[in-house]
């Protein structure tokens, strides 16, 4: 799975309509709800759009007939394998009738091409893990945890012995990350997977 960095558009005119997807990164129903605010335009003819956010989805045709455009905008979403977006299509009517397979190629096909434009990143499951480190380990510990690109320092907060760390760790790297704990702190230090 994939996700946006940033919010993207794209623009194509269709038999004089005009089609401009808007995608945007979202992780609520709520943030979707301030998007489709933000990016829709009440002067358009039609604000269709869809979402996905992990397994939960929506969709709306905003008056085109019906799955003619939010469920090929939610095809385009899935087909390029990208959660936590939304994708706003803003059509104004340019007075010819395209059809219902017309509608569906164009709804779909700006959205398509506008994902197929953004910079995603790729999603990797990760876990949380907690230690503590002395401060006679902290230094070596940090350099040594910064080979793992993926991985992420959450917390670190210090007490008078050392700090309690919180990282995000990918989960194909969990055994090797607390391999490296233990190694390196001689035992004195294991990660504790949430």
């Amino acid at each position: 799975m994939f996700q946006l960095v940033h919010p993207a558009t794209s623009e194509q005119i269709v038999k004089k309509s005009r089609f401009l997807a808007v995608a945007v990164p979202v992780a609520s129903d709520d943030e979707a709800k301030a998007a489709l605010s933000a990016h829709g335009d009440p002067d358009a003819s039609h604000n269709c759009w869809a979402w996905r956010i992990g397994g939960a989805y929506r969709f709306s045709d905003d008056g085109e007939p019906s799955g003619t455009a939010g469920k090929p905008i939610l095809a385009a979403i899935d087909g390029q394998a990208i959660d936590k977006v939304m994708v706003i299509v803003t059509r104004w009517f340019g007075g010819i009738l395209l059809g219902s397979g017309g509608l569906v190629r164009a709804y779909g096909g700006t959205a398509a091409m506008c994902l197929r434009a953004a910079e995603l990143v790729e999603l990797k499951p990760s876990v949380d893990g907690r230690f503590h480190l002395e401060f006679s380990d902290l230094a070596l510990v940090k350099a040594r945890l910064a080979a793992f690109h993926d991985l992420q320092i959450l917390e670190e907060q210090f007490g008078s012995t050392g700090a309690d760390m919180v990282v995000r760790i990918v989960e194909t790297d969990v055994e090797a990350v607390s391999r490296l704990v233990s190694d390196l702190t001689s035992g004195r230090s294991a990660v504790a997977v949430e």
